[in-house]
């Protein structure tokens, strides 16, 4: 499997959210990482459902759905997902994380079980089937420019030796260009880039998109 290089757009320019988008996919992105964030779940409020709307009419391109809202089963049809997508939810946030999965992969899309840095691992294995892969926060989770949590890339090897040989195993965090490197080879096969690397402001979009990708 290649290594997927998702753009977070919260980390874009707001005011100019269609040119930085048509750069993004210019440099070479794979998706579009949408962070959703309902301020209950995490202290902080992002990418509302008309903006998530807007860009899939305007750009043909997969997105990569990050749900930070409390109970997504019931919230999943406020979003246009798509055979393509990838969404993951997150364990704490529903007492039904099969349910979710299930319309997720009817909708044609991936479904990913999201895990903050203390969530366990051991958390999967009673809906391993039900998934087609993880997101591993490797900061926590609500705002960007975070020190990574490095015990978290053990998560990920961890999480390469034991889950399915096809799982996503995306790495959310402080994705720098040297740390993409150890996360990369512990395992990780979608790097979610925001402030650290892709959006530091260091180099343009296409070289900073190449540089990842050389990695």
């Amino acid at each position: 499997m290649s290594i997927l290089i998702l753009p977070s757009l919260m980390c874009a320019d707001q005011l100019h959210l269609y040119d930085e988008i048509q750069k993004l996919l210019d440099a070479g992105a794979d998706m579009l990482h949408i962070d959703v964030m309902d301020g209950q779940f995490v202290p902080n409020i992002q990418i509302g459902t008309e903006t998530v709307k807007a860009i899939k009419k305007e750009f043909n391109v997969p997105l990569d759905y990050h749900l930070m809202i409390e109970r997504p089963e019931i919230k999943l049809g406020y979003f246009p997902i798509e055979k393509g997508d990838i969404v993951s939810i997150h364990y704490e946030t529903t007492d039904h994380p099969a349910r979710a999965a299930e319309y997720i992969r009817g909708k044609g899309a991936k479904a990913l079980l999201a895990l903050n840095p203390a969530t366990p691992l051991s958390v999967t294995e009673n809906v391993t089937e039900c998934f087609d892969g993880v997101l591993i926060m490797t900061v926590n989770p609500g705002y960007s420019g975070q020190k990574l949590i490095t015990g978290c890339i053990e998560k990920i090897r961890r999480a390469k030796q034991t889950l399915p040989e096809e799982y996503i195993i995306e790495a959310d965090g402080n994705v720098s260009f040297d740390s993409a490197k150890d996360m990369i080879s512990a395992g990780a096969n979608a790097l979610i880039c925001g402030s650290s690397s892709l959006f530091s402001g260091k180099y343009d979009y296409k070289t900073s998109m190449k540089k990842l990708k050389n990695v």
